[in-house]
């Protein structure tokens, strides 16, 4: 018996349709319209139930945002009320500790107790109790609610805790036993606001010596501490822990909007004071209802409608597929050829006898289409010069070996011009599958070659210039480390190697290291994100070419797609060793510049140690005559002796002082105090100050930082400042009330300086003129017959090179220049610690030291 195994090697899916064709077939008419009816209007109602289902989902997933966004919300104001109670309280600890050590008066206490008030507007009362529970002082923000009365109590509230069962009672209880700070349960003040309060024990020596009592309002602690984008959008309340009565609250919404209805609630305890308060956040739904919903109607009706009109256009259907059926093979032949509306279409027998022309056709070569319907060839477009070619091609096309490129074809207009044209050629196949000739679409090309021909003109040209540039130029494919370009620079450095590339990029770029698949690591990387963003300019040492080179670099999209890396690498050695000389040239100049100051002070340095030189003389003197006579007692004489030797180290100082500043040294940055710098200044310049009777007025801040600087050369710039403004008073022959210069060194952080401590020389002389501001740093300018002009210019070297920047100005009364200001900033150590200085009494916490030389 044989057997054969058959397989249909038809596709299933093929046999799926061929069974549905054959199932529609045996239908009748009528169940064929009613399915043809009921299959969109299934889809309609499942869309309905798609939307409905969607709402529903979307509502559920806003009600669960809403409720993560209350949640959120509460946690953070829940965090800045904790962190400003705590914050308070650390305050209120260090008053309290102040108060033990200082025992202060009324007045200083509420001068202290104003201070915290300015600053912590969430505190309305404070209290000072003695060890008896005795009122000691009081301030208060509002004194009209809080006045005691003739028994030291306040009208109305138990502040002071010392009656009763109240609240504040038993907080100061609880902080007598357990000496620590304790809040009190909420309670309402003389004006109905819930208040709540937090007692601080005044610790000495191991024993309660009193109580520091403040009182905070709730209302103002909420608004406060709360961010104002958290309370605009929820409404946040304070709770009784106890009760669960809401004590103050927030209203979110518009002003003029109804409240709405809170939906979701969440609750948190208000640490510290977490035993009697709560902090609540209430949110609601943004969206209406499922059904009061309009956009879901809207589907409804949308649906609705939609059923309608497929009832309708059942009606239509039967009389429009007769003429459909007609229309289609016409239609398509059609739409194949006037669809182009550029290309000129052309459709010819088999014979090569032209039976169609579109328009665009027409258009392009100038003849009409009565002109070249029937035409054989040659064709009337066809150039002269150029018949035996085109009846070669004509040959080539109608035996079907036309290249799928296209042929490029020189085509006449009738005008006599002629234009480039590239030419595609395919049969034309009719409805029964046979060719019937050949289509042929024509595009002129004329512009488009003559773009290409300049853009080859361009590169060309382009490439001309990078390669005669000084500079190294060179790209590099981020993906595969590969040098897509180098101009002759680059290869004449660093040969036609990668690595050169990857050397002046730096840290900026990393050649990636090889793998043994050929995965992408840059994969999904959006290049435009590179390509818009470039990179600062940066200086390289190339230790191998001893060349320094200024490497400037950014991405871009090579022609090809891919991700590259450009680098313009310009030689600056020359540029370097002439900075280098020039600061070598700085340095003398710095020396000779103090050398010139120490010059033009010689005469007052001779006469400054003319006094204590003089003055041991006369001692020496005395003491000779009255050992001689013998009427000088050994206390007498020791005395004599020590004002002697007072009088020598004086006239040592002054010369140390001098051999100091003057002493040439290369600039050592170290750590110094602003107060020793402005010291040796002060000593400095005070000889030229007192021959010019010109006043100074020093004033240095308090717990200045520690700055890293080169000491003599700020001393230097200081004293040129100094000795600047007092040759203009001097030489402006000001009154004695208006011959004084004032010296301020302050604190100081500004977005362009940064942080660090500002030096400010202000004197109250002429001023300067314009065309001087303009033009005071330029070398060997100078507004003195005796000046060199470099002072001011040494000045802003020193101080640019300690990282900061001088500037100078005129000081106005109205129109009036009343005296000129320079001023400069210099960063301070940060490895350093500030002035140690023992505290300074409350009264002068914000007074810094100053000093008067006269």
């Amino acid at each position: 018996m044989l057997s054969t195994d058959v397989r249909d090697p038809t596709p299933p899916l093929s046999r799926t349709r061929r069974l549905i064709g054959r199932w529609w077939k045996r239908q009748s008419p009528v169940r064929q319209d009613r399915f043809a009816t009921l299959g969109p209007l299934v889809s309609v109602l499942l869309f309905l139930a798609a939307i409905i289902s969607a709402f529903w989902y979307l509502r559920h997933e806003e009600f669960a945002r809403e409720t993560q966004a209350v949640k959120r919300d509460t946690e953070i104001a829940q965090q800045q009320l904790r962190l400003r109670l705590v914050e308070n309280r650390d305050l209120l600890v260090r008053f309290a500790r102040d108060l033990v050590a200082r025992e202060p008066g009324r007045e200083e206490f509420a001068a202290q107790a104003l201070s915290i008030g300015s600053e912590r507007p969430e505190i309305a009362y404070l209290l000072w109790l003695g060890p008896d529970r005795q009122r000691i002082a009081a301030w208060a923000a509002t004194p009209f609610h809080y006045e005691p009365n003739a028994q030291g109590e306040a009208p109305g509230l138990d502040v002071d805790g010392t009656s009763g069962d109240s609240a504040p009672a038993r907080a100061f209880a609880a902080a007598l036993a357990q000496r620590q700070p304790v809040y009190s349960a909420a309670f309402n003040d003389i004006t109905g606001a819930p208040v709540f309060q937090i007692h601080v024990p005044l610790m000495q020596r191991g024993r309660v010596a009193g109580m520091l009592v403040a009182q905070y309002t709730i209302d103002v602690l909420l608004r406060l501490a709360v961010p104002h984008e958290i309370v605009h959008r929820h409404a946040m309340s304070v709770l009784d822990a106890a009760t669960g009565r809401e004590l103050v609250g927030t209203v979110t919404g518009m002003p003029g909007e109804p409240p709405r209805r809170a939906e979701i609630v969440y609750e948190l305890p208000l640490t510290p004071v977490s035993e009697y308060l709560l902090l609540r956040g209430q949110g609601s739904r943004t969206s209406a209802g499922l059904v009061s919903s309009t956009l879901f109607w809207m589907v409804v009706l949308l649906s609705a409608l939609t059923v309608w009109m497929l009832f309708g256009s059942w009606r239509h259907m039967r009389r429009r597929t007769q003429i459909q059926d007609a229309l289609v093979a016409e239609t398509n032949f059609r739409r194949a050829m006037e669809n182009s509306m550029l290309t000129g279409m052309r459709a010819m027998d088999l014979e090569g006898r032209i039976t169609y022309v579109n328009p665009a056709f027409c258009a392009m070569t100038g003849f009409s289409e009565t002109e070249l319907i029937g035409r054989m060839p040659p064709f009337p477009y066809w150039p002269p010069d150029r018949i035996e070619e085109n009846t070669r091609l004509l040959r080539q096309e109608m035996a079907g070996r036309s290249p799928a490129g296209g042929i490029e074809v020189k085509v006449m207009r009738k005008d006599g011009t002629v234009f480039d044209a590239r030419m595609y050629v395919s049969p034309l196949v009719d409805a029964h599958g046979e060719q019937t000739g050949w289509m042929t679409s024509i595009t002129n090309i004329t512009e488009a070659k003559r773009i290409r021909d300049q853009l080859s003109a361009s590169h060309e040209r382009f490439t001309t210039v990078l390669e005669g540039l000084d500079a190294a130029v060179s790209v590099l494919s981020v993906q595969q480390s590969e040098l897509l370009f180098a101009n002759r620079s680059y290869r004449m450095w660093f040969g036609a190697d990668a690595r050169g590339h990857a050397l002046l990029a730096g840290t900026q770029f990393r050649l990636p290291e090889p793998h043994g698949d050929d995965e992408d690591g840059f994969a999904g990387i959006p290049t435009q994100e590179f390509t818009d963003s470039g990179s600062d300019p940066r200086e390289v040492f190339v230790e191998a070419l001893g060349k320094w080179f200024d490497v400037r670099s950014r991405y871009l999209q090579w022609t090809d797609g891919r991700l590259a890396q450009m680098l313009i690498a310009t030689d600056i050695t020359a540029r370097r060793r002439a900075e280098e000389l020039a600061q070598q040239q700085a340095q003398k100049a710095e020396v000779t510049s103090r050398l010139v100051t120490m010059g033009e002070m010689a005469s007052s340095v001779a006469h400054e140690l003319n006094q204590p030189l003089t003055a041991i003389t006369n001692y020496c003197n005395g003491m000779v005559s009255r050992v001689k006579s013998g009427t000088i007692s050994n206390e007498d004489l020791i005395a004599a002796l020590e004002k002697t030797a007072h009088q020598a180290r004086r006239a040592g100082q002054i010369i140390h002082r001098i051999r100091a500043f003057v002493k040439r040294s290369e600039p050592q940055r170290q750590s110094a105090q602003a107060r020793s710098i402005v010291d040796n200044v002060v000593e400095l310049a005070g000889i030229e100050l007192r021959r010019r009777r010109v006043q100074l007025q020093t004033y240095v801040a308090q717990h200045l930082p520690a700055l890293m600087v080169d000491p003599i050369l700020i001393e230097q710039v200081l004293l040129n400042l100094l000795k600047n403004a007092a040759e203009a008073i001097d030489l402006a022959q000001l009154p004695p009330s208006r011959r004084h210069i004032e010296l301020r060194v302050v604190p100081r952080h500004t977005p362009e300086d940064g942080g660090g401590v500002e030096f400010s020389v202000t004197d109250s002389g002429p001023g300067m003129k314009p065309e001087v501001l303009a033009r005071m740093y330029e070398a060997f300018y100078s507004t003195k017959a005796d000046g060199l002009g470099i002072g001011l210019g040494l000045c802003r070297s020193i101080v640019e090179s300690h990282r900061g920047r001088l500037r100078a100005q005129n000081l106005y009364n109205g129109e009036a220049v009343v005296g000129c200001r320079f001023s400069f900033t210099l960063p301070v150590d940060l490895g350093a610690r500030a002035d140690e200085a023992p505290p300074a009494p409350p009264e002068m916490q914000r007074t810094a030291d100053s000093a008067t030389l006269p």
